[in-house]
């Protein structure tokens, strides 16, 4: 695939504050961003919309694309929980001469990063802390206790791939950390 945009990356471990920054940025300037809406194969939730939050697939249909090559990656983040890029999404981004933002898990960021180097910029969004982070995830009431505890496991190691990524951002202050990831998009933008 060839890109005449770029590609921004936001990842993190959940509830560090990516879907807020991205959806900034798209209000912000929606004439330069298209958001690439990942596809799941977990439950919506109630707050969500299909085709709006994600796509949301039955796992025998996620495989059946995995198979046909349909996405640029894809991750099982948990056992039978895939998440991944549809080659679609970007592409009608593409078509559109936009450049793109993602929200995806610290893999998938990664391996978008390492296919697309050169016109990629990868923003790992940090938490103050894991008590913070919990304490964050536990006010959504998005969680159940074994969702909590298999997103809490994870964040230890999501935390040791931040130096992977371009820049990290720490979100003490949301406001302050969407100043600096704008700073740093628009920056990348004019490069």
């Amino acid at each position: 695939m060839n890109f005449r945009g770029k590609l921004v990356i936001f990842s993190g471990p959940s509830g560090a504050g990516k879907t807020s920054i991205v959806k900034t940025l798209l209000n912000k300037y929606p004439e330069l961003f298209g958001f690439s809406i990942s596809a799941t194969t977990r439950s919506m939730r109630a707050n969500e919309v299909n085709g709006k939050d994600y796509y949301f697939i039955p796992v025998d249909v996620f495989k059946e694309k995995i198979k046909n090559d349909e996405f640029i990656e894809w991750e099982e983040v948990y056992e039978g929980l895939f998440y991944g890029t549809l080659k679609s999404e970007v592409e009608s981004w593409h078509a559109l001469n936009r450049h793109i933002l993602f929200d995806i898990d610290v893999k998938g960021g990664l391996n978008i990063k390492k296919k697309f180097p050169d016109i990629t910029l990868s923003i790992f969004v940090m938490p103050p802390s894991i008590e913070d982070l919990e304490k964050r995830l536990n006010e959504r009431k998005t969680e159940n206790e074994e969702t909590l505890k298999k997103r809490i496991n994870k964040v230890q190691w999501e935390i040791s791939m931040s130096s992977l990524f371009d820049i990290v951002v720490i979100n003490n202050d949301l406001n302050a950390a969407i100043e600096k990831a704008e700073e740093a998009v628009v920056n990348f933008l004019k490069e």
